[in-house]
């Protein structure tokens, strides 16, 4: 099978882990600068069909940036449009970036998470505080990953100012119910496929509130019970993500949806768990090609024939 990485830089080590897994598997791999990809019109705006000569390959691994989300997402259309394989499509992707989509998706299926308000105007300030129980309160952007966009906030005249930046720069902000009794603790879970394959617990760094890695937080392997295998692979499901990082909290209600990850970081998590997470993640792409009866077709000037020279 040939398959494509879609990564802005080869020398990070999920982006290296998925390549040796591949290869460890007798698949040929690229990684592709997803900027490299043409994915505008001739207007300058996105398109969603592959109108320009695509890599051949027959699956992609989606690792897009924040930065660049709807560039990336315009490229995995492309690639679905030509039939190929992708471990999170693009509708998937930006479901799961979107933190109010995300919300809005697990609150559908009636999955529990922290009392979460919208707030655009100044005026619901306080009554999105009082909704979530009072100062403090966590306050994130809708879009964001690795614990940028997301502040604590214990003063209400911080809480002011932290808004008024924010419809300068028109973001959209969620309040959000501070769990006291996590201690600065949550789970990630790597779910594959519909299997929970790896999870850990991590704990924030003394004087942070985030645990995430990247934060200087802690972590260590966990086994985890039957709920919580549950609650993790029903949130990536309804997500509609076949490979995703699952954030949870525990709380004195129970576990706690916090955020989908559609390009989970493995360095963390592979190196406290030791598990393969890149080798299961291609072992999916095996069994889904399988699958297929119908293989994508491509014309013969197109095999082994990168990308077209337009310039994106």
């Amino acid at each position: 099978m040939k398959i494509g990485i879609l990564s802005r830089n080869q020398t990070l080590y999920s982006t290296r882990r998925l390549v040796q897994a591949a290869r460890l598997r007798g698949h040929q791999v690229k990684v592709i600068d997803t900027l490299s990809i043409p994915a505008r019109g001739e207007d300058g705006s996105l398109v969603a069909a592959g109108e320009v000569l695509l890599p051949y390959v027959n699956a992609i691994i989606p690792r897009i940036g924040t930065s660049i989300t709807p560039y990336g997402l315009a490229v995995v259309r492309q690639f679905e449009a030509q039939g190929v394989l992708t471990t999170a499509t693009a509708i998937a992707i930006a479901r799961s970036r979107n933190k109010l989509s995300s919300f809005q998706v697990m609150q559908t299926a009636g999955m529990p998470m922290p009392h979460t308000e919208v707030v655009n105007t100044a005026e619901a300030l306080e009554p999105a505080v009082q909704a979530a129980g009072g100062l403090p309160v966590i306050v994130k952007l809708v879009r964001g990953t690795q614990g940028r966009g997301v502040f604590l906030v214990s003063e209400f005249h911080v809480l002011e100012a932290i808004f008024k930046l924010l419809m300068r720069v028109r973001q959209e902000m969620l309040i959000q119910e501070y769990i006291h009794e996590a201690g600065g603790s949550d789970l990630r879970i790597i779910v594959v496929d519909g299997q929970c394959v790896a999870a850990m617990q991590r704990t924030a760094a003394e004087g942070e509130f985030r645990s995430n890695l990247h934060r200087g937080g802690s972590a260590v392997p966990l086994i985890l019970n039957q709920e919580l295998k549950t609650f993790a692979v029903q949130a990536a499901q309804a997500h509609g993500l076949s490979v995703a990082g699952i954030d949870i909290l525990l709380s004195k209600r129970g576990p706690l949806f916090i955020e989908a990850n559609s390009s989970p970081g493995l360095e963390g998590i592979e190196r406290t768990t030791r598990t393969d997470i890149a080798g299961e993640i291609i072992h999916y792409l095996e069994r889904e090609a399988r699958k297929q009866k119908k293989r994508p077709q491509y014309s013969r000037s197109q095999k082994n024939n990168y990308y077209s020279k337009r310039k994106p």
